[in-house]
């Protein structure tokens, strides 16, 4: 009778993943507490800035974080 051993190695996908996620909620976060229009003054210029699209859609959800934003 023979006995098979199997030998697990760890992955690195789990890493990976965990990486992307943390940089996603990082990316998140400064989108919902920072972002005052810098995202889009890439594109619109300093309308982004005065118009804070971004502060306007993710208004209540800055409150309910605790982000002050008045």
């Amino acid at each position: 009778m023979s006995t098979l051993q199997i030998t697990l190695e760890p992955s690195r996908v789990p890493r990976v993943a965990v990486g992307i996620l943390i940089t996603i909620l990082l990316f998140t976060m400064f989108m919902i507490g920072f972002d005052q229009g810098q995202l889009f003054s890439l594109v619109q210029g300093q309308e982004a800035s005065d118009n804070m699209w971004m502060h306007e859609f993710y208004h209540d959800m800055r409150h309910a974080a605790g982000f002050p934003c008045h």
